[in-house]
């Protein structure tokens, strides 16, 4: 009877060495990076001297997380030369922003070029390490190497450790699990027990130490990483990691009692604990104790059947109940199971006719809106479709997230088109008023530079100028009286005319000489103002000449208006109608690229979804073996009691 149910059981310690693997996976696959790419954990400091305007422009928008803008804007500003006293902290703003949207060709063709430049080591390491991350993200983990290769001197401390870090996530995804624990193995010892970086390190070095041969070593770090007392949610996860790898591990080798300690640590509300109850129950299991494994697998078995933990439950309660003879009640939950495992797939069918129908995309797109595109995006809301539990696999692959980060990226610059194609409605609406104007504006223009020439005031200035020259030469005091001196003057000369008629009466005599001395101190005033007059008059004249020069500097713009104007006009109308060329053509494009990425991520989503049909395919026919051997065994029952009775 226990022979007959061995496929079964056999079956499903398989799925769980399957979750076994799926446990001991490197810890930043699920948890992200320790750092971030760019500067450092710590939010980057604005600068405190920029020189250029257009770069603290550029650098608005960085900071405010609003890359597009800011690499477009670097862009423009470096074409003009707008920036440069930042020539260089511009270039590498610039790649590290090409980094962010995951063009790391370019953005090292920018570092290269900054060190043939001559950049200082430590500027020029940072960019390297910068290119390393990012290529290891993307999966180029050849090109990784390469630029962690280059790396010539030792890194600031924390980026030091994320090398370390980074380094033995390449060599263990290449298999070399012997050179991921050497550079895993220094840095577990030198970093302080409870930092962040030292408790990553001890469980990729521990799993590393596990799949290089050395299971005792890495069960070791694996149970010191999972006995640390924390409060951060992402070490508490950390931690429920590493003591489900160590339980199944333990599993794997047949130590019940050790899987047992090491799963009973994990949380019941965390997102490992289905494993772990899973897990918890095979320990039982493995020690004859099938009442005991009942408890956890039947709490399991009630969960949301979205989780391959909760379907294998259900599968894994009947069979504890067939091992302790009572087959009717197995025989039932196998038949419920059945039925479960039906409904689910009915369900996953519904799911994939909704991401195929578009729903899915739509739904992350409209419930995680950005301003802009960019690499640092990512998903927090969760769309509404018919069963949203069968999202977390998909949603939780680093393919996923990518291809979706593209083909969101697609729609922004599908949407910065469209944008353009109005802007360059306006644009052209703008350059048609001008071109208006200027013809309306240009026949009074003329009119009004007919009737003013310029050559009549050119001829009074010099006339001026000579007439002061004169003055000046001959000091001609008289030159420069006032209405009230000449006025004076006048009135002398009118007495003078009249004295002189009256011949040598005494009376007249006096007159003459009142009339001298008044005379003379016209004269002498005169004279001591001249100098001041003098200046004054040289003052004008200039102030007449800057004048006229500047009229001739209208009239010369004027000129060169009537002539360069419509011309600019007109180039003006080829740019905008070669933008709006290159515009159109790259909107079917993008629209195409869009479309072909929309159907990649959707298909990546299906073919998750289909590997879950694909297990629940399995389930059903375990089940349905198991019930065929429940009833085979009730028919021999049957056939022994007649045999006896006869």
């Amino acid at each position: 009877m226990r022979d007959g149910a061995h496929p079964i059981r056999r079956a499903l310690r398989l799925a769980a060495c399957v979750l076994a693997l799926a446990c001991a996976a490197p810890a930043h696959a699920q948890f992200g990076w320790v750092k971030s790419l760019w500067p450092s954990t710590k939010k980057p400091e604005p600068p405190t001297s920029v020189q250029d305007p257009h770069y603290g422009d550029s650098l608005f928008y960085f900071y405010q997380g609003r890359y597009f803008s800011a690499v477009t804007n670097l862009m423009v500003s470096q074409h003009f030369d707008r920036m440069p006293k930042h020539a260089d902290e511009a270039e590498v703003l610039r790649g590290g922003l090409f980094l962010s949207y995951g063009l790391h060709r370019e953005a090292g063709e920018i570092f290269a070029k900054l060190i043939e430049k001559g950049a200082p080591p430590p500027v020029r390491d940072r960019a390297w390490f910068y290119l390393a991350k990012i290529r290891y993200q993307r999966g180029l983990h050849a090109q990784a190497e390469e630029a962690l290769a280059r790396i010539e001197r030792s890194l600031p401390a924390d980026l030091q450790e994320d090398r370390v870090l980074l380094q033995a996530q390449l060599a263990m995804a290449r298999g070399d699990y012997a050179g991921a624990a050497r550079a895993l193995d220094a840095l577990a010892k030198s970093g302080k027990p409870g930092s962040d970086v030292a408790l990553y390190a001890r469980y990729n070095l521990g799993v590393a130490m596990i799949k290089g041969g050395e299971a005792a070593k890495g069960a070791a770090l694996l149970d010191e990483v999972g006995r640390v007392p924390t409060g951060s949610e992402e070490f508490r996860s950390l931690r429920d990691k590493a003591n489900v790898a160590l339980g199944f591990s333990a599993l794997q080798e047949d130590r019940a009692e050790d899987a047992r300690r090491s799963l009973e640590r994990v949380r019941l509300t965390g997102m490992l604990a289905n494993k772990a109850l899973l897990g918890f129950g095979w320990a039982a299991a493995s020690g004859k104790n099938l009442n005991a494994a009942l408890v956890p697998w039947t709490e399991l078995a009630q969960r949301d059947p979205s989780d391959a933990a909760v379907l294998e439950a259900k599968l894994a309660v009947p069979y504890a109940y067939a091992e302790l003879g009572a087959y009717g009640k197995a025989l039932g939950l196998y038949q419920d199971a059945i039925g479960a495992f039906e409904q689910e797939n009915a369900r996953l069918d519904e799911s994939i006719a909704a991401i195929r129908a578009g729903k899915l995309l739509a739904g992350l797109i409209e419930r995680n809106p950005g301003e802009e595109m960019g690499w640092f995006w990512n998903i927090e809301q969760l769309p509404e479709l018919p069963h949203s539990g069968h999202l977390a696999p998909v949603l939780a692959q680093h393919e996923f997230q990518e291809a979706f980060k593209n083909y969101r990226d697609l729609l922004f610059l599908a949407r910065n088109l469209k944008q353009w194609e109005n802007s360059l409605d306006v644009l052209r609406a703008m350059l048609a008023n001008r071109r208006q104007a200027f013809a309306e504006r240009l026949p009074a223009v003329r009119e009004r530079e007919k009737s003013i020439d310029l050559g009549i005031y050119d001829g009074k200035r010099n006339a001026l100028q000579a007439e002061l020259a004169r003055v000046e030469r001959e000091a001609d005091v008289a030159a420069f009286a006032d209405a009230r001196e000449r006025e004076l003057r006048a009135r002398i000369d009118s007495v003078r005319a009249i004295v002189e008629r009256g011949g040598n009466d005494p009376e007249i005599a006096a007159a003459r000489e009142r009339l001298r001395r008044a005379a003379g101190a016209l004269a002498w005033q005169q004279t001591q103002n001249f100098a001041d007059r003098l200046w004054q008059a040289k003052k004008n004249l200039a102030e007449l000449e800057r004048n006229l020069g500047e009229a001739h500097a209208r009239d010369a713009a004027l000129q060169k208006a009537q002539r360069d104007e419509p011309a600019k006009l007109d180039a003006f109308a080829a740019r905008i109608e070669a933008l709006a060329a290159r515009v159109k053509a790259l909107q079917p494009r993008v629209a195409e690229l869009a479309a072909a990425q929309q159907n990649q991520v959707q298909e990546l989503a299906v073919a998750e979804l289909a590997k879950q049909k694909e297990r629940l395919a399995a389930y059903v026919s375990q089940a349905r073996f198991a019930v065929a051997q429940i009833y085979d065994r009730a028919n021999l029952a049957k056939g022994d009691g007649g045999a006896a009775t006869r």
